[in-house]
């Protein structure tokens, strides 16, 4: 088995349906993982992740959950054991942004971001838990807006994804006895849907990036799959900004 051998691993992916998540999952499998991953309205998009996972000889499975409902969450967990036969590696990738001024934000708008990108995390985790094997892997996506908060409307969703940094510490700490390790990877911006490189605010982005350009989903991945391997066990509680240098 070589340091980046994913081979009889199995992985959750939360909101696995496109952009990073779809990276991600199709990152593991490239390197042998079988994988299960949730969407909330994207069912098209999800099998069509699963027939291409299957392609590359690996088991697939793609679960439709709400990542802010805990009978969901804790639902999706037990089918992907159930079909894929454990749990090995969880990516806690499911969140959602909604950008206000704070004098105009509603208070569902800030529930609805911290039930998904906080709670959400925690409650998956503690249904992940259970199942995962020693050796196993927690890894968390944030963001780089929790350490550099970029455009006064962000200032609630970045919020949510700091909060995934004492998270992460916490867990590394309550999980290390079992020789799992949690982590935590914070992208820049990243060319997705919901912000594209040719976007509208793109090159105001590409302004704060030493490197003068957007990251793409498989850079996240690359980072997801090298902190899942064994080349990785020493590594636990850490944040990895994968940001252009938008931080230094």
């Amino acid at each position: 088995m070589t340091s980046l051998d994913l081979t009889h691993k199995i992985a959750f992916v939360s909101g696995g349906s496109r952009g990073i998540g779809a990276a991600i999952a199709l990152a593991l499998a490239d390197l042998g993982a079988d994988v299960a991953i949730t969407y909330a309205n994207s069912e098209k998009r999800a099998e069509e992740l699963v027939s291409q996972i299957q392609a590359k000889g690996r088991k697939a499975i793609a679960i439709q959950a709400d990542a802010a409902d805990p009978i969901a969450i804790q639902s999706a967990i037990d089918q992907a054991v159930a079909a894929l036969g454990g749990l090995d590696i969880l990516v806690n990738n499911a969140a959602i942004a909604i950008y206000n001024l704070i004098q105009d934000f509603n208070a569902d708008d800030i529930d609805a971001m911290f039930d998904t990108n906080v709670k959400g995390v925690i409650l998956t985790a503690k249904a992940a838990i259970p199942h995962l094997k020693e050796h196993g892997r927690i890894i968390t996506i944030g963001s780089a807006g929790a350490d550099r908060i970029v455009g006064e409307p962000g200032t609630v969703y970045y919020m949510t994804k700091a909060a995934l940094q004492a998270f992460t510490r916490g867990l590394a700490r309550e999980l290390g006895f079992r020789q799992i390790t949690v982590n935590l990877i914070q992208p820049g911006s990243t060319n997705t849907e919901s912000n594209p490189a040719d976007g509208e605010y793109a090159e105001f982005q590409r302004n704060l990036i030493p490197l003068g350009r957007f990251g793409e989903p498989e850079d996240i991945a690359a980072a997801v799959c090298f902190l899942a391997s064994p080349a990785a066990r020493q590594i636990s509680g850490a944040i990895l900004n994968v940001d252009g240098g938008a931080l230094t």
